[in-house]
């Protein structure tokens, strides 16, 4: 019979794989919090015990500052959209990001470029986005996106398409900056 005390716990511990995006906090080094106290936090209005940065910038200036992050990706990819911009597009996604588009697996993004949006993007007139909504929720170095939106397309042989759309995102934070990971969007015709 093995017997195993408190002992040998954290050893245990230590030995045991864990996600490398759980581990992995060199690429966010210049900006990792830890409590400060300094003389005169408190006419700022900051306690003692808050989280301030190696900037100075406390927990809640640097969560904003994440959202807005991951927000600026996805409102980049919109606009990228609307401009037809393929380059534009593609640093905003990882290198092994899936795209999911109306019940389809499209890949990666470079696949789904390369098969599906890109070809599309050449037999488009005009792409506009009306009353778009994007929420973005920061866990760390991940964030959800959500999206609703219209847009309409005016393709150049004169069709028309107008469509309600959804999309939810994945997103990571690394030295680069944001990039999604997964991305997926359905539409249906207006009612």
């Amino acid at each position: 019979m093995l017997k195993t005390g408190f002992a040998a716990l954290p050893i245990a511990l230590a030995a045991m794989a864990t996600p490398s995006l759980a581990q992995d906090h060199s690429d966010h080094a210049g900006h990792q919090t830890e409590a400060v106290v300094e003389a005169g936090h408190e006419k700022h209005g900051m306690q003692d015990a808050e989280k301030v940065g190696h900037e100075g910038m406390d927990h809640a200036m640097h969560a904003e500052m994440m959202r807005k992050g991951a927000a600026t990706t996805l409102e980049s990819y919109r606009a990228a959209l609307v401009a037809r911009d393929a380059e534009a597009m593609t640093p905003l996604f990882a290198e092994k990001s899936r795209v999911f588009e109306n019940g389809k697996d499209e890949g990666n993004f470079a696949n789904y470029l390369a098969h599906h949006i890109g070809p599309e993007l050449d037999a488009i007139e005009s792409f506009t986005f009306t009353d778009p909504t994007l929420e973005v929720e920061v866990m760390g170095h991940m964030a959800l996106g959500r999206e609703t939106y219209r847009y309409d397309i005016k393709l150049k042989d004169g069709r028309e398409i107008a469509r309600d759309g959804v999309a939810t995102s994945v997103l990571h934070h690394d030295k680069d900056g944001w990039k999604i990971v997964r991305y997926h969007s359905s539409s249906r015709a207006p009612r």
